[in-house]
């Protein structure tokens, strides 16, 4: 199609809904960079869902009767089938979904279709198509994350007596049972998925009725709207209602420090999984080859989930640089919300599932495990605490300690393996009755505090978490609004 002939399309007067003003057409130009990128359509089940509830407050108005009312809703209802199955869809001349949907309203209905705008600006109608869709997919996050949760819960019950090395700065600390360490992931997203249910709290309240700024003079029953589309209530002020947008940007920091969790559970995953570390096998189906070096099983889902993470913090960032300064009301740098919101929501939801999949068939090393819990002197605190029990002052108990390692060093031995002679040449009050508490089973047992690392209290936290999971679950499952 020629530029010509694109330019007398698409920039006609009535195409658009905003030109009885204008006296002459758009440029190609202004029309190039304004046209919402396809991406954006899919707000379309949220548009007419705002659109439904619109139509009664219309005819609460008097605006729309009875009939006009009813032809309305069946008409959206159509349409609304009519995009999800994928019959109609956007040309290249709508500019956004707003504009896309009163036009073909308004081609099935003619004037019925026109009288659907009255009240309403595009101004409320995206700031509630956004807050419809963050709130609907929240709930696809959180129910994609207990999937990967369930993943961690399953490996962590199958290892809650799997004795394995803790780590501090990447070097031997003390032994703990694995299930403990995957647990320590669990919690983090457990959190992940109370934050996105802490952020809906803030979100549930309705932009409808807001109009451009100022409040509807039409529209004035935003409460009805609100309770239809599951909200809450309405927003407490029409300004802030159009403008606002640091929910967005508060939903982008909850997937962002989701991002970093996944990031940091993919690195232990490379780490775990290299020949050095020898802790887990990653099953075939979630592994990737070398196109030169054909011995090769590489981790690729946790290195490109690694990877994502740096992107959904750009996504974050660009937001917030955005919001940074603009002034009330509405403005049209607000439409980069949906760029950002759509990347992370869309990385986030092949994420979870690959992940939860890695975690789910992983095979675990339990004897290399085993065999690593000791290395690196990780059983040097129960000398000092045994010490200490025993009335040495745990100053005292460390130096002390220190020391027994530096002749561990020296000998080439392993704290068990040290003579009696050479205990009581470190220090006196270092007598065989320590003997009894250098073994992982005895370090895993004597920590038995609340969150802690013995068998039992790991045990009753997959309990705890696994009722978390069903309340947070629950939460996904029972949302009353819009959903696609």
């Amino acid at each position: 199609m020629s530029e010509n002939l694109v330019y007398r399309k698409a920039t006609a007067l009535s195409d658009q809904l905003w030109g009885g003003r204008f006296r002459s057409p758009a440029d190609p130009s202004l029309l190039a960079l304004s046209r919402a990128p396809d991406s954006y359509f899919r707000m379309s089940p949220y548009d007419l869902a705002g659109s439904r509830s619109h139509v009664r407050e219309l005819h609460r108005a008097d605006i729309l009767g009875e009939e006009e009312a009813e032809r309305l809703l069946a008409a959206i209802d159509t349409l609304d089938e009519d995009v999800r199955a994928g019959r109609v869809g956007p040309n290249d001349y709508d500019e956004d979904v707003h504009t896309f949907l009163e036009r073909v309203l308004v081609e099935r209905l003619g004037e019925v279709g026109g009288k659907l705008r009255a009240g309403r600006s595009r101004n409320d109608q995206t700031a509630n198509d956004l807050r419809l869709y963050l709130r609907d997919h929240a709930r696809k996050l959180v129910l994609a994350l207990a999937g990967l949760q369930d993943a961690l819960v399953a490996q962590a019950r199958a290892h809650v007596r799997t004795a394995a090395p803790g780590f501090t700065h990447l070097q031997p600390a003390q032994p703990i049972v694995f299930g403990h360490q995957l647990l320590a992931h669990a919690q983090a997203f457990a959190r992940d998925a109370d934050r996105l249910r802490d952020w809906d709290r803030r979100t549930a309240l309705s932009p409808l009725g807001s109009a451009a700024l100022a409040g509807s003079a039409i529209a004035v029953h935003p409460e009805l709207s609100a309770a239809e589309l599951g909200y809450d209530g309405p927003c407490e002020n029409s300004i802030d209602a159009v403008a606002a947008r640091d929910h967005v940007a508060e939903f982008l920091f909850a997937a962002s420090m989701l991002a970093v969790n996944l990031s940091r559970l993919a690195e232990e995953v490379c780490l775990w999984a290299a020949r050095q570390f020898g802790w887990v096998e990653l099953h075939d189906s979630f592994a990737t080859g070398s196109s030169i070096m054909p011995q090769k099983k590489n981790p690729d889902i946790a290195e490109l989930t690694r990877g994502k993470a740096g992107r959904l913090l750009g996504n974050l960032n660009g937001l917030m640089a955005t919001l940074k300064a603009m002034p009330l009301a509405y403005n049209r740098d607000l439409a980069e919300d949906k760029a950002a919101v759509f990347d992370t929501v869309d990385t986030l939801a092949i994420v979870l599932p690959a992940m939860a999949g890695l975690v789910r068939t992983l095979s675990v090393n339990a004897d290399e495990l085993r065999r690593q819990a000791t290395m690196g002197f990780t059983l040097a605190t129960e000398v000092a605490d045994w010490l200490s029990r025993r009335g040495v002052p745990f100053s005292q108990a460390h130096e002390i300690t220190g020391a027994l390692v530096r002749t561990c060093e020296d000998k080439g031995l392993d704290l068990h393996e040290l003579s009696d002679a050479d205990l009581a040449a470190v220090d006196a009050r270092l007598t065989p009755e320590v003997r009894p508490h250098l073994t992982v089973e005895a370090a895993l047992a004597a920590r038995t505090g609340h969150g802690a690392t013995a068998p039992e209290r790991v045990l009753e936290q997959i309990d705890r978490l696994t009722a978390l999971l069903e309340r947070q679950r629950a939460w996904a499952r029972d949302y009353a609004g819009p959903t696609t």
